[in-house]
């Protein structure tokens, strides 16, 4: 299966924490942003997770309609028929969803999964992410704790954020300041509401600095072994070590050694969304400064077909993804870990 079945993509995360790697969890927004994902991951010889964001989905469902639920369903259809040509597996995933697009967006995906596991099948996707950071934490895992009882009935895993990633993604923005940090009393009341499997398995979006976009070094201070603290208060309580499977948001700059110090202690998923966009896009600008006049109708002329041909210039976009894809497999260890 080149879509991980619910049973495969829960081996594929215990097999990152036990080897301290982590997946690279690729936004796509396009049927040649998912291919260059999936290349990447050929190239690396690494699994990995593609995932489709609130805005993604809206751009994917068309201008027309901007429907959130048709673009992601529409993409992840596509992608369990063409991810079969690449010798690697994927888990397919929903990015950052705030409270107002719950109704819009993941609960109707849970009940598409829902069906489909009622007719025998595996979900459609394999995890959808509950982005509460905005609410309090009361409120938040309350949600999440009615999630992620809808989650576990159509076997899927639900990924929680549980205090706020700083920067804006898709219109959810979080100043870049001291409640940036997760603590131990807000990973302590998270095992208490969700329970640490029993109830269903979960990601842990936890903060430890992490910023959406771009920002240079020194702007932003990532303290990843505040993880450590958090594995050892909520593991000593329950008796369970290492008692959280993290995800890393808002990693674009990080340090070679603050993402290994994330690896070491329990984060199994790290998102890219702004580096692969650039990367995405810089040998199209490329293209077209190079070519201006190709592109370009200029002085009443007719331009090189060749040129401004979306295949000419998106067969260089999509190189260019993917080696940023398997930049990231090798910083995140991943290379060569495929199941397959």
């Amino acid at each position: 299966m080149p879509i991980a079945t619910p049973e495969v993509y829960n081996q594929m995360l215990d097999r990152a924490k036990a080897g301290k790697f982590a997946y690279p969890a690729i936004n796509v927004t396009s049927s040649q942003t998912l291919h260059a994902a999936l290349r990447g991951f050929a190239e690396a010889e690494s699994d990995g997770i593609i995932q489709i964001s609130t805005g993604g989905a809206e751009f994917l469902g068309g201008q027309h309609n901007k429907d959130m639920v048709t673009g992601a369903v529409a993409l992840a259809e596509f992608a369990h028929i063409v991810a079969a040509k690449y010798d690697v597996t994927v888990a397919l995933h929903t990015d950052h969803c705030p409270k107002d697009k719950l109704d819009s967006y993941v609960r109707p995906l849970i009940a598409v999964s829902a069906e489909r596991v009622a007719r025998g099948e595996n979900p459609l996707f394999q995890s959808h992410m509950w982005d509460g950071s905005a609410e309090n934490l009361a409120d938040n895992l309350s949600i999440g704790q009615e999630l992620l009882a809808q989650a576990a009935a159509a076997k899927i895993i639900l990924e929680v954020e549980i205090t706020p990633t700083g920067g804006e993604e898709d219109g959810v923005t979080h100043e870049i300041n001291d409640e940036l940090y997760t603590t131990v009393d807000d990973a302590l009341r998270t095992a208490e509401a969700l329970g640490l499997g029993e109830k269903g398995r979960y990601l842990l979006a936890a903060s430890f600095g992490n910023v959406h976009g771009v920002y240079k070094p020194g702007n932003v201070v990532l303290r990843p072994e505040l993880l450590k603290d958090l594995q050892q208060g909520v593991g000593e309580k329950y008796g369970k070590a290492a008692p959280f499977d993290f995800v890393f948001h808002g990693g674009s700059g990080s340090t070679a050694e603050e993402i290994a110090t994330a690896l070491e202690n329990g984060v199994v998923k790290m998102n890219l969304d702004t580096d692969t966009q650039y990367a995405f896009t810089r040998p199209v600008a490329a293209h077209m400064f190079t070519n201006y006049d190709g592109v370009l109708k200029v002085d009443g002329e007719v331009g090189d077909k060749k040129t401004y041909d979306p295949r000419t210039w998106g067969k260089l976009a999509e190189a260019g993804m993917a080696t940023r894809v398997t930049e990231a497999c090798a910083a995140l260890r991943s290379t060569g870990t495929t199941l397959k």
